[in-house]
Formats: structure tokens, C-alpha cells, sequence
């Protein structure tokens, strides 16, 4: 106790000698000539830097010749976001670049702490006005904001070497969490002229799926998510073997068996964008009939009408060619019903790492949509009868559904699991009458070779045997 009480006196008495330093300094500064102010100034900050035992580290907003937004600074707010709210007296309400909504943020010249490995550190948040206008090409404000971090001497290392690694790699993170998701697409939007003709338009990503809500195996559907859970930890295996950041997908199946709800799945659960690329787009443009006369005019209108296609070696190179390194981490996947008429060199092994067979709806994945649909975790006593028609009747996913669909508000459950029945039972009659329809074709009536017929040859040898016996 004693110990204690000695320090806190020592640090209470260097506090105030710098506080009385501090302010004969503002007195004698209104008398002393400039060169000799600006001498004694310099010792003064020497000999605070040397008694002050913490270091601070400023971030301000904008930085760069261009002063575009800082991502230290971005990921600095967002890793303090849960921490602010949490802790902050003084909030205000921000809005990020992305962001699916407002977030709450520590309001000017507040303070809050934070800590890392064992060390307590500081953060506060300030502004500094702008005294000469700047040109740049981001929007600003009138104020300039900054996130200063304050730490003890003896932890500068710490600091430098791990803490501000650890805290932008956590912002990134964060802010790829809660960043809204966007789907592009090679196709120009119509009203596009000129040099963004040739540009991406996107909208908002909005699709609810989730490897929850999916429809199919789920021993399948556990193995997909493992491996997709392997490939998001694994940058450093990848560039330890000397392979891009990628994994490439093959989605195969009948139409209505779940590939597109697969894609937006995947993307839900990795919180990636998405980027649907049109392999056969075409510009279309009207024409006046005036345009059509003109010869100087002509030859322009031919290169637009020119379709804008991807070639095959233009996508491949970009799947495991040079172009393939560029960027961070990507999934590719390939949607196909037909896998048989792909050329074989787009999903030779190394192109397309995983090959996932959409097939028609299972039992389990028929639980799942009645919970989904109708709110069904119980079993029904049509259930039985629902596995034994989903292993001969050929139905995909998306047709189930459609029957578990209530049409109207008198629509219970037992009304939508017998019109799912009734259904199936439909299914497996008409798939046995085209069975037996194509077994005609192929076979037709009188064609049939005797020894094709047991009954027939059997009948045939027993006729020889008694014909030798005579």
C-alpha cells in the first residue's frame, strides 16, 4: 500500500510541475521574442515527450495526394462499432459506404477503451477544421475527422506489430458482414450511352436462400458447406502451393432441381457478390430510318452491332489463366442441365474442382419444405406414403414446393399434403405409361425373336426332345 501511494504521489507531483510549466509558458509567451519562443518551445515538447509516458497514433479520415477515404480509418470505425455502443456515453448515428443500415459510432471527443492481449488502450475521436480549401475528387466535408489511439510507451511494440494488424483485419471483416451484397451482370442496363454502355450494372442482392432453408440431401448439403467453410480459411494453403485464391464449381442437374438457389445460398453464406456473366449477350439499338441513309454513320452502326460475346478461350483464361491470380478469393460456378454437351476442356479437373449433382426431390429434402412451406415439424400420417411415391416418381424440388404451396386461405396443411400426394401418384402413372409407350416403340408387336420368350424357348426344346425320343 505504501509502494502505491508513493507512485500516485510522484505521478500527482510531475502532473502539476507540468501544469505550472505549461502556464508560465503561456505568460512569458506574450513577451518573449519569436526566434527565442521557438527555441524554448522545442526544449518544452522535448521535455514533455520525454516525462509523458503514453504515445498516441493518429488515423486521420482522408488521406493520399488525392485525400480519398482512408480504409485504416474505415476499418478503425468499423471494428469500434460494437465496442462504442456498448461502452460510449456520446453516440452518434453514421452511415457507411455499403452498409445495409445506419450504425451507431462515438460522437466528437469521446473516449472509450479497449484491450488486447492484457493492454488497456484508448480510443477517441475528434475533428480539425479545414483552413484551406483542397481539391479532390471525393466529396468532403467542411471538418476532417480522425480516430487517435493512446497507449503506454512500454507497449509500442505490441502496438505497432499486432494490435493495428488485428484491428483492420477485424474492420475488413466487419465490414464485409454487414455491407449490402450486390449481383452483377455483363448485360448494360438500356439507358446506358456512350462509354458506360460497355460497363457492369447491378442491383441490390436481396435472395433470402440459405443452406437452411435448401432443399436437398443433407449429408450433400453438409459436405458442400465443410468444403466451402475449408476454402474461406485457406489463403495461406493456397499461396504455400503456389495456386490462386479460387475454387470452381459444377452444378448439374433437370431444370427446378435447386442450381440457382444453390448460387445465392453459397453467396449468403460466403458474404460474397455475385457477378452473373452472360455468355451470348447482345446489343441491341433502334435505329432512325434517317441514320440508315447515312454512309459516315454506317460503318459505326455496324462495329455496335457487333454481338458482344465471351469466347471460350477468353473464359478460360480468366478461370485458371494469368488473369486467374488477380483480385482476392473467388467461387466459380457453372449451371448446366445437360453436363454431357459442356466442351470437355471447361470442366476438366482443375477448372471445375467440384462437380455437385442437383437430382430430382429426396424424402429428407421434402421434410424440409414442409417446414418451410406449411410449418410442418411433426411427422403427418401421409408421410410414408410421400416416400415410398419420391422413390419412383421423378420430381424435382421446385415442383414439390409448388404442390405444398397453399392456394388459398382454406388450405391446411392435410388439403396440401394430399394434393402433394395426388400429385406424385400422377407422376408415377404418367412415368409408367411413357415407359411402356417407349418399350412399344422400340419393340414393336411380332418382332420378338422366340428365344426372347422363355416361355417359348423352354416349349421349343421340350418339342426337340420328344422328337428325338420318337
Amino acid at each position: 500500500m505504501t509502494m502505491i501511494t508513493t507512485v500516485a504521489e510522484t505521478w500527482t507531483g510531475i502532473s502539476t510541475a507540468l501544469a505550472g510549466l505549461v502556464l508560465a509558458w503561456t505568460m512569458l509567451n506574450q513577451y518573449l521574442p519569436p526566434h527565442l519562443r521557438g527555441q524554448i518551445q522545442t526544449y518544452i515538447q522535448r521535455l514533455v515527450g520525454y516525462l509523458y509516458p503514453y504515445i498516441q497514433i493518429k488515423f486521420p479520415e482522408f488521406s493520399g495526394e488525392k485525400l480519398k477515404r482512408s480504409e485504416a480509418y474505415t476499418a478503425i470505425q468499423n471494428y469500434l462499432i460494437g465496442n462504442t455502443s456498448a461502452t460510449a456515453k456520446r453516440l452518434k448515428a453514421d452511415s457507411i459506404k455499403d452498409s445495409q443500415s445506419l450504425v451507431l459510432t462515438m460522437d466528437e471527443n469521446e473516449e472509450i477503451t479497449d484491450v488486447f492481449e492484457g493492454v488497456k488502450v484508448r480510443w477517441s475521436s475528434g475533428h480539425v477544421s479545414k483552413k484551406n480549401p483542397s481539391f479532390s475528387f471525393y466529396p468532403q466535408s467542411d471538418e476532417q475527422r480522425f480516430f487517435k489511439l493512446t497507449v503506454r510507451r512500454n507497449h509500442r511494440s505490441l502496438i505497432t506489430d499486432r494490435y493495428i494488424k488485428h484491428i483492420l483485419d477485424e474492420g475488413k471483416v466487419i465490414a464485409t458482414l454487414n455491407r449490402q451484397r450486390k449481383l452483377y451482370t455483363n448485360e448494360p442496363s438500356s439507358s446506358w450511352h456512350g462509354y458506360r454502355s460497355k460497363k457492369w450494372s447491378h442491383v441490390m442482392f436481396e435472395h433470402p436462400a440459405t443452406f437452411d432453408t435448401l432443399a436437398m440431401d443433407p449429408a450433400k448439403k453438409k459436405e458442400i458447406v465443410d468444403d466451402l467453410e475449408k476454402f474461406t480459411k485457406g489463403k495461406e494453403y493456397y499461396a504455400r502451393i503456389g495456386k490462386p485464391w479460387k475454387r470452381g464449381y459444377l452444378l448439374y442437374g433437370p431444370p427446378g432441381t435447386g442450381k440457382t438457389t444453390m448460387i445465392a445460398a453459397m453467396a449468403n453464406f460466403l458474404n460474397y457478390d455475385l457477378y452473373d456473366l452472360e455468355l451470348t449477350t447482345e446489343k441491341k439499338q433502334e435505329k432512325d430510318d434517317d441514320e440508315k441513309d447515312d454512309p459516315a454513320k454506317k460503318l459505326t452502326e455496324d462495329e455496335e452491332d457487333k454481338p458482344s460475346k465471351v469466347t471460350l478461350s477468353g473464359l478460360l483464361n480468366f478461370i485458371d489463366g494469368i488473369w486467374s491470380a488477380c483480385g482476392r478469393e473467388r467461387i466459380i460456378v457453372f449451371t448446366t442441365n445437360h453436363v454431357n454437351k459442356l466442351d470437355p476442356a471447361l470442366i476438366r479437373s482443375g477448372r471445375m474442382d467440384k462437380r455437385i449433382e442437383m437430382s430430382y426431390c429426396c424424402f429428407e429434402a421434402f421434410k424440409l419444405l414442409a417446414r418451410n412451406y406449411l410449418g410442418l415439424y411433426d411427422a403427418h400420417e401421409l408421410f410414408p406414403r410421400v416416400r415410398d411415391l419420391l422413390k419412383v416418381a421423378e420430381m424435382t424440388p421446385a415442383d414439390v414446393a409448388e404442390n405444398l404451396l397453399p392456394k388459398s386461405t382454406e388450405d391446411d396443411v392435410d388439403k396440401c399434403i394430399k394434393n402433394l400426394v395426388a400429385a406424385l401418384e400422377n407422376k408415377v402413372k404418367k412415368d409408367e405409361e411413357a415407359r411402356e409407350k417407349a418399350k412399344a416403340v422400340s419393340s414393336p408387336e411380332g418382332d420378338e425373336s422366340k428365344e426372347d420368350d422363355p416361355e417359348k424357348s423352354e416349349n421349343a426344346i421340350a418339342n426337340v426332345v420328344q422328337e428325338k425320343a420318337a
